[in-house]
């Protein structure tokens, strides 16, 4: 008769389907989504969706880049360097919201401007 599937062997399971590093890197991304809806409330459904999207992409692509750029991958190796890759990838998708909710600020207070005109008060800001 077989044994039955204890919690820890389940678990275990779990976190290989989830794909180990994979599933850090969500945990970490949907964390961050989280941390910046609370902090920055979105005024609207469209908003809420927009910031979801972006803080999630800004967490896994910029994790992703941190630990490709920094040479990180051996971390996926133990628990502790998944962690440590988590916190990377968390922190990485925090400014991803605040980014794009100035830059949709940006471009609604100039929905009613041309191209040449913000092109101009584009090369303006910096002098």
């Amino acid at each position: 008769m077989s044994e039955p599937i204890t919690g820890a062997a389940a678990g275990a399971a779990g976190w290989k389907l989830l794909g180990g590093a994979a599933g850090a890197g969500a945990i970490g991304a949907g964390l961050a989504s989280v941390v910046v809806m609370c902090a920055m409330t979105p005024r609207s459904p469209k908003e809420w969706a927009v910031g979801i999207i972006s803080t999630l992409a800004a967490s896994i692509g910029g994790g992703a880049a941190v630990i490709q750029h920094f040479g990180l991958q051996s971390w996926a190796n133990s628990p502790i360097g998944l962690v440590a890759m988590f916190g990377l990838v968390f922190a990485c998708g925090l400014p991803g919201w605040a980014l794009v909710r100035w830059l949709f600020n940006y471009i609604a207070k100039r929905q009613n401007a041309d191209l040449a005109d913000v092109v101009a008060e584009v090369r303006n800001l910096g002098k």
